[in-house]
């Protein structure tokens, strides 16, 4: 296990999470344009109030670059390398997911990101799970939202079909 630059290296996956987080924010429902497309979509029931997104965020954003960095503390192997190439695939396809659904306005496309999202999440949990099991269980909260995540884009695909796709 790697201990010199330790905490350097959280600050690293923190300061990542956060450059995907505020990426996303250019796209999302507080833009004015956004927020109009966003309030005429159809939504199913369990929809959650706008107020629940960012408190989850914050808190799976936190466990998501606490999981990174403690898969990068363990000696190099196959399985570490794997995992923090998972790691930076599902940060990029969340932050993708952002931008298609709320940026271009295309919940049929960002469906498919989403479906592979959860794939890479689920693909980190099971790698990092042999080389620290703490980093894997830091990403079943997050493969669960994203899960509900899939459910309602797919939902408002449904709901809304002149919508892009």
């Amino acid at each position: 296990m790697r201990r010199s630059g330790s905490w350097l290296a959280l600050l690293g996956f923190g300061a990542a999470v956060a450059g995907a987080a505020w990426f996303g924010s250019h796209f999302s429902p507080r833009n004015p344009q956004t927020r109009d497309w966003y309030s005429k979509l159809q939504k199913p029931s369990y929809d959650p109030p706008d107020a629940v997104f960012p408190i989850v965020w914050s808190g799976l954003y936190s466990l998501m670059a606490i999981a990174g960095w403690r898969a990068w503390r363990h000696r190099s192997s196959p399985r570490r390398a794997l995992a923090l190439s998972l790691w930076t695939a599902q940060l990029l396809a969340n932050a993708g997911w952002t931008y298609i659904f709320f940026g271009r306005h295309e919940p049929g496309q960002a469906l498919v990101d989403v479906v592979v999202m959860e794939g890479l999440i689920v693909g980190f949990i099971v790698s990092a799970q042999e080389i620290d099991r703490p980093a894997a269980l830091c990403f079943v909260p997050y493969a669960a939202w994203v899960a509900f995540a899939t459910l309602l884009n797919a939902e408002i695909v449904r709901l809304n079909p002149s919508q892009p796709s």
